[in-house]
């Protein structure tokens, strides 16, 4: 299966041209059964990067467009009248997909996003008392505008916490522009992708994933880093949740790699990712914003 996920991920370097980093954060992002939030500026690939990935692993996917005035039952669904059986019948919303994508998740009003939460953590949604589980596997890639553009609301901690990692694409190199406006459409492109790792190969992924050793001396350096956000100038330091999130990128960043052990490497490569968004820090940029964190926390 390693050999199937490296076509994967080359057969994605062909349509998100000269984001090679970025293309592999995602995908470690989802085997290690987490949620994505892309922040850019529009027009830089996220919406094209997430259908690439729902089409690469043969999920169903649904691209939900988050506006102002987007309510949570236009997400979730609602349950409308039966006359015929005198009873409330539910309708699912596009939120039962396996694969979601809040587009311009931060343009829509915090009720709407608040209809996200239960769904991304504990893979259900309950409607008027009724619980209803989501398909699995189920991943939400939300896509952000950068927080100084128009008509956009901050997302709050609780939800930023709900996403495993966040990434950003930025402008492509000059050489990759010129390759993407000489080529043909993204969107042909995609349409034409083969599915390389369908339901059941990306569970087994995922379980071996989950299966990747930890020494107690990696899970040390693990716990200092939390300890040291917690104990540092940030706003908020970084809860059990991002520990466990910090570990499950960390092992899929090794399983990636073809290693059955996690290494400090593996933390540092992913820790960027994970942890920049939780710290709620002043800085945007990811890698300055944990930058003390590599520089003071010592490896064992």
């Amino acid at each position: 299966m390693h050999h199937a996920l490296h076509q994967l991920l080359a057969c994605a370097d062909t349509v998100i041209l000269g984001k090679q980093q970025q293309i592999r954060l995602a995908v470690c992002c989802l085997l290690a059964k987490g949620h994505l939030l892309i922040e850019d500026i529009p027009g830089v690939g996220k919406t094209t990067l997430s259908h690439t990935l729902a089409h690469l692993f043969g999920l169903a996917y649904q691209r939900i467009q988050f506006t102002s005035d987007i309510l949570p039952a236009d997400i979730i669904g609602s349950s409308v009248f039966d006359s015929q059986q005198n009873s409330f019948t539910f309708h699912s919303g596009p939120l039962f997909n396996q694969m979601i994508l809040a587009d311009e998740i931060n343009r829509a009003t915090p009720k709407a996003q608040s209809a996200l939460l239960e769904a991304m953590e504990e893979r259900q949604v309950t409607v008027e008392g009724q619980t209803y589980r989501l398909p699995e596997p189920f991943f939400v890639i939300a896509t952000q505008n950068p927080s100084y553009q128009i008509g956009t609301f901050p997302l709050p901690e609780s939800q930023l916490d709900r996403f495993l990692m966040r990434i950003e694409l930025g402008y492509p190199s000059r050489q990759a522009e010129r390759e993407l406006l000489m080529g043909q459409p993204r969107h042909s492109l995609i349409k034409s992708l083969p599915v390389y790792l369908p339901d059941e190969q990306l569970a087994a992924l995922q379980h071996e994933v989950s299966q990747v050793h930890v020494a107690p001396a990696l899970l040390d350096y693990v716990l200092s880093i939390i300890e040291f956000t917690r104990q540092s100038d940030y706003p908020c330091g970084l809860s059990p949740r991002a520990g466990l999130s910090l570990l499950a990128a960390a092992k899929a960043w090794a399983f990636m790699d073809q290693r059955q052990a996690v290494l400090p490497e593996d933390v540092q490569a992913v820790l960027p990712a994970v942890a920049a968004h939780r710290l709620l820090a002043a800085s945007h940029d990811s890698a300055a914003t944990v930058a003390p964190i590599l520089q003071q926390v010592a490896v064992f």
